[in-house]
């Protein structure tokens, strides 16, 4: 007899934080979001290997998050129109495209940006399908589950990534691509749950009209709103702070290699962690304002680290500056993914956020690469990414806050 694919929605909802999907779903994020974090460190090797200019580092994630914003309208759809696991699968089938075109020989900025397509099919599946796995209840928790794999998949993929890429690109490239295959293949593993909101059909228009509705219906919602932008500051910022890292890492500490930013990044990774837990600890759906202190704190330290002459120093404020941000970022992820599931459906949510998040981290790391490319000192570039941070989130604060009353 064919097996019968598991349909019900609540076939795993009352299974708790382990249940055979949760843990399925944890696995293939971990070994996407290593090879993620690996792959742009091995690019990176490949352009500074090609001697390319060095504002085409933070060019990088500019191809890489292109798509997400052009695909926004339609990766929230296909996430919710097919189980999620073989959306996961077909995402991690193109990332895997995309790295082996990178082996190849293709430019690692257009290689990079195949990879971010795959990228763009798998957010909304990946945070979606947590709605549909656990209960309200139980939302943060698997947030801080999927968050705190994620994060210590970041550190490994960044001190991997860069130690590979001191030695060898392409063996570092290949590594990566099997890890792609290894994904997808966890993916195989996630329960086939009904899908939440399947579509007659495929069509643009009809498609772009329904993004643009839910966009509408988000932003609407003042808790939607509130976590929409504040995610989307906070990881904008991250990922500027990314490739500020590389750039600061030979002025402020006179290190030259690879490995150094690499590793760096990989103590915002572990502080991140540390936040995701507490969070889950002492944050709920219902005292999400206590996330805020944290994340207007981020800023400040950002300004302050900008200054850090010290590698242990470095790392050490490094590893707070990214316990504020997972204790900040946690909950508001959690919030959106309920109030979204509630209304539009998770799927639309987050594709919702990345549009929002990739927005702003366009406009962010294209403002960073401009001041690059006209020879600001980078302790100045990076003070004025921590100054707009503060002022960012300290104004959601205050909005929220005064709204609350």
């Amino acid at each position: 007899m064919a097996h019968q694919p598991i349909t019900s929605n609540h076939a795993d909802k009352h299974g708790g934080l382990l249940s055979r999907g949760m843990v399925a779903v944890l696995i293939a994020q971990f070994i996407s979001a290593l090879a993620d974090n690996a792959l742009l460190f091995a690019a990176i090797a490949l352009l500074k290997t090609h001697l390319a200019p060095a504002w085409q580092i933070p060019l990088l994630q500019e191809f890489f998050v292109v798509a997400f914003i052009i695909l926004a309208p339609f990766v929230g759809p296909f996430a919710d129109a097919l189980p999620k696991g073989r959306v996961m699968l077909i995402a991690n089938g193109l990332k895997f495209i995309g790295a082996a075109a990178m082996l190849s020989g293709l430019h690692p900025l257009l290689a990079y940006g195949m990879v971010g397509i795959g990228a763009a099919a798998y957010s909304p599946a990946k945070y979606g399908i947590l709605s549909e796995l656990v209960s309200a209840e139980k939302l943060v928790q698997a947030n801080s589950m999927i968050e705190g794999s994620t994060i210590v998949a970041i550190l490994l993929g960044a001190v991997v990534g860069g130690m590979l890429a001191d030695h060898s690109a392409t063996g570092a490239l290949t590594a990566i691509a099997g890890c792609y295959l290894l994904a997808a293949a966890a993916n195989l593993l996630i329960p086939r749950l009904k899908p939440m909101h399947p579509l007659a059909k495929f069509a643009v228009v009809p498609l772009l009209k329904d993004f643009i509705h839910a966009l509408k219906t988000l932003f609407s919602n003042k808790d939607a709103r509130f976590s929409l932008v504040g995610t989307s500051v906070f990881w904008g910022a991250g990922s500027t702070l990314r490739f500020l890292l590389v750039a600061w890492v030979p002025v402020a500490l006179n290190i030259h290699d690879l490995s150094t930013p690499a590793n760096l990044s990989g103590a915002v990774a572990i502080g991140i962690a540390f936040g995701a837990f507490a969070a889950a600890k002492y944050v709920n759906l219902g005292n999400v304002n206590r996330a805020l202190p944290a994340g207007i704190l981020i800023g400040l330290l950002i300004m302050a680290f900008a200054y850090v002459t010290n590698l242990y120093v470095a790392i050490a404020l490094l590893i707070v500056i990214g316990a504020c941000g997972g204790f900040y970022v946690v909950p508001l992820n959690a919030l959106l993914q309920e109030r979204g599931h509630e209304s539009v459906g998770a799927g639309h949510a987050i594709a919702i956020q990345n549009l929002v998040e990739n927005f702003l981290m366009l406009l962010m790391i294209g403002f960073y690469t401009l001041l690059d490319k006209e020879g600001t000192p980078v302790v100045a570039s990076t003070v004025a990414v921590g100054a707009l941070v503060f002022l960012a989130i300290s104004t959601l604060a205050w909005t929220r806050l005064r709204h609350s009353k």
